[in-house]
């Protein structure tokens, strides 16, 4: 039986382009209806071994490792060092760290190709892989799983849960040098 709930999120995604519907639909079948609905997005929050969800009418073709779409966005609580951002960017254009409030995510088609990004995220900070190490696994792996074989990396998340992961920073202005720039600028004005 349809709740008028889920029945909501089924009429939203019936509106969207067929790419991103299809990716929509994948994530309400997982987790059921969301906690947030609008016509263009969709999101979970901690449904499986994510911190948030999101499906988003709006899609991105991404040619890593072979032409798709990305159109669902997992995140998790990550704390990444900023040495690796870098590295994080050559591995995928699809990942996005938000140092500031301790979050990682992966964009694709599906919650195992955000796994795979994911855990490959872990081994690039961890040391266990360089960024080409890790694009390399990446292909083998989506390959592997289209040849039915073993997938270990879209199976599960393999990250260790992370308390305290939000990053504000280091001050570089104490007070007396925003109270003396705001003296300054009195006597321009």
């Amino acid at each position: 039986m349809t709740t008028q709930a889920e029945k909501q999120a089924a009429e939203i995604i019936a509106e969207w382009p067929d790419e991103s519907r299809e990716a929509g639909q994948l994530v309400l079948d997982a987790y059921g209806e969301p906690q947030e609905a609008t016509q263009e997005q969709l999101v979970w929050h901690r449904v499986g071994p994510w911190k948030r969800v999101v499906a988003t009418k709006a899609f991105h073709q991404h040619d890593f490792p072979a032409p798709h779409i990305d159109a669902v966005e997992s995140v998790i609580d990550y704390r990444v060092p900023p040495g690796k951002v870098s590295a994080l960017a050559i591995f995928d254009g699809s990942v996005v760290v938000e140092r500031t409030v301790g979050e990682v995510s992966a964009r694709c088609h599906d919650e195992e190709a955000n796994q795979l990004a994911l855990n490959l995220v872990h081994d690039i900070v961890t040391g266990a892989k360089t960024a080409e190490q890790a694009r390399e696994y990446y292909a083998k792996e989506f390959l592997d799983h289209r040849r039915g074989k073993p997938t270990p990396y879209m199976d599960r998340l393999r990250i260790p849960a992370q308390a305290d992961t939000a990053d504000p920073d280091v001050r570089l202005l104490s007070d007396e040098d925003l109270e003396e720039a705001q003296r300054e600028g009195r006597q321009q004005g």
